[in-house]
């Protein structure tokens, strides 16, 4: 399979254009594969913290929070690896996992933080509170840093040069 490469010339035009495309391509697929890791994320943090009125992790959001985005970072690196990254480079299955479940981490800790803020230091409990502060806010916060971290770290792009007279391509 030829992967479309990154291509550099002198020229900005049709590089600020073609990064352009790129980006609003992955943007658009990586927002597709989040909304289906959203409704796993959600569904399953609803379900531990309020399933039959008090779930089993009821007085544990944190926790609660932490399986659901464990779930949905599995069904999430299947999407993205295999649909909105998947023109990329690849840099084998064990580095890119091992980076898509420790930038996972890190998006974690920023709606943990989030959920951790409302709950603990404003005060602020239940289903409404709960779910505004981890999956809107935090959720933000944390998809924001997510695509760029994927698309820097996990699956690079490829670049090539092509010569003044565009006539071979050569791996830069």
């Amino acid at each position: 399979m030829t992967y479309p490469v990154r291509v550099l010339t002198r020229s900005p035009v049709p590089q600020a254009w073609y990064r352009l495309h790129v980006l609003v391509r992955e943007g658009a697929k990586f927002l597709t594969v989040g909304s289906v890791g959203y409704v796993v994320d959600i569904s399953i943090f609803n379900i531990l913290l309020y399933a039959g009125g008090e779930g089993p992790l009821y007085d544990r959001p944190l926790v609660g929070k932490s399986v659901s985005v464990v779930v949905a970072t599995l069904v999430t690196y299947a999407g993205n690896r295999f649909w909105t990254f998947r023109h990329r480079g690849r840099t084998g299955y064990a580095r890119e996992y091992a980076l898509f479940f420790a930038l996972n981490a890190v998006g974690l800790a920023i709606a943990l933080a989030c959920l951790a803020f409302s709950r603990y230091v404003l005060d602020l409990s239940g289903p409404i509170a709960d779910n505004i502060a981890a999956n809107v806010v935090g959720l933000a916060l944390a998809t924001t840093f997510r695509f760029w971290s994927y698309r820097r770290w996990v699956f690079p792009a490829v670049v090539a040069v092509v010569d003044d007279e565009r006539q071979a391509v050569r791996p830069g």
